[in-house]
């Protein structure tokens, strides 16, 4: 039986010191650098906040927002508490009630969504089996200045609108 042997790479003083990958990789960065400081107009700066970006895709997921029925207006959530089920960081908290409009069983007294804890993944509007919660807001920047600020409520989830032009979920 033929036991093949392979060399082992890395072998050679000039491997081992890694002084050739650092020069290759800071030849790439050098080369960089003249290039944008020969050319200062071809680099693009945004000056934020003074200048908000507007290349932001529909696919951005930025805070979220609960979405309203066309018929009633009432929140289009039944309280079946899947994207708390869902989210890996476990920042949503749910209260259901019944519902006594004969629309749902039950709808959320309380839903709130801690913005400190999420990780913005979208699992909850994945899980979400009747469209009641997006994240196409359009809302990136969240600023306060107490952590009690970024625990989001039903009410300021309901106040939030779709900033993509798709303002109520599809019938």
């Amino acid at each position: 039986m033929g036991v093949k042997v392979i060399p082992r790479q890395g072998s050679s003083f000039k491997d081992k010191t890694y002084v050739w990958a650092i020069f290759s990789g800071l030849k790439v960065t050098l080369k960089k650098f003249t290039k944008n400081l020969a050319n200062t107009n071809a680099t693009t700066t945004c000056e934020y906040p003074e200048v908000q970006p507007t290349d932001i895709s529909d696919r951005y997921r930025g805070m979220h927002r609960l979405t309203h029925r066309q018929e009633d207006d009432s929140v289009r959530c039944v309280a079946c508490f899947m994207c708390a089920t869902a989210c890996p960081a476990d920042c949503i908290f749910i209260e259901a009630e019944e519902r006594l409009d004969g629309i749902d069983e039950k709808q959320p007294s309380r839903f709130d969504i801690d913005l400190l804890e999420c990780i913005f993944c979208g699992y909850c509007v994945e899980a979400c089996p009747c469209d009641a919660i997006r994240m196409d807001t359009g809302i990136f920047s969240i600023v306060a200045k107490q952590r009690k600020d970024f625990v989001i409520d039903k009410e300021q989830l309901l106040k939030n609108r779709g900033a993509f032009g798709q303002e109520n979920s599809l019938a």
